[in-house]
């Protein structure tokens, strides 16, 4: 059985504001499953931010326990995040699952994978999934040329730029901001 997989997911910090997006894309091999997966999420009564990357059941189990994290340590997504890539990595059934999280507040970006990584970016954007790079790029040169731009409209752009090159991609963004 084919696993659903491939997005875009990203996070950009921009003058004061945060802003998390992503693209409605799920393939199944080599079609499209569904085209308009919400995979972004609000937690802790909007407090904190999370997108999810790679198989879409492992990914829920990641956000459910990320958010049983947060409640444990009263919203602080840094010592959340830091307790769950422990039990990431050391947990049997944890360990094997396929999906990365970008979890976002009002102050900070983090990454989280399953090989106990929790990545504070540089240029406070991060992306992750199958358009990554290209939305990252994207990201980093209109932070730089257009500082104008609010973090809500960087997201939107990259992702859009993001989905004209990466098969993996669409147009059918949802986007998050605080």
């Amino acid at each position: 059985m084919e696993k659903i997989h491939a997005t875009t997911i990203i996070a950009v910090l921009h003058n004061g504001q945060i802003a998390i997006g992503g693209d409605g894309q799920a393939t199944m091999g080599n079609y499209v499953a569904k085209s308009n997966v919400r995979k972004i999420r609000r937690l802790q009564d909007g407090k904190v931010l999370a997108g999810f990357a790679g198989s879409t059941a492992d990914a829920f189990t990641l956000i459910e326990r990320f958010e049983e994290k947060l409640n444990t340590y009263g919203g602080n997504m840094k010592r959340a995040a830091i307790e769950l890539a422990k039990d990431w990595r050391m947990d049997r059934f944890l360990r094997r699952l396929e999906a990365m999280l970008i979890t976002a507040n009002k102050d900070e970006i983090l990454v989280l994978s399953g090989t106990g990584d929790v990545l504070e970016p540089d240029n406070q954007v991060a992306a992750i999934g199958s358009g990554a790079m290209y939305a990252q790029a994207a990201a980093l040169a209109l932070k730089k040329h257009a500082p104008h731009l609010t973090a809500e409209e960087i997201v939107r752009e990259s992702l859009n730029i993001a989905a004209d090159i990466c098969i993996y991609t669409n147009h059918n963004l949802v986007i998050e901001k605080m």
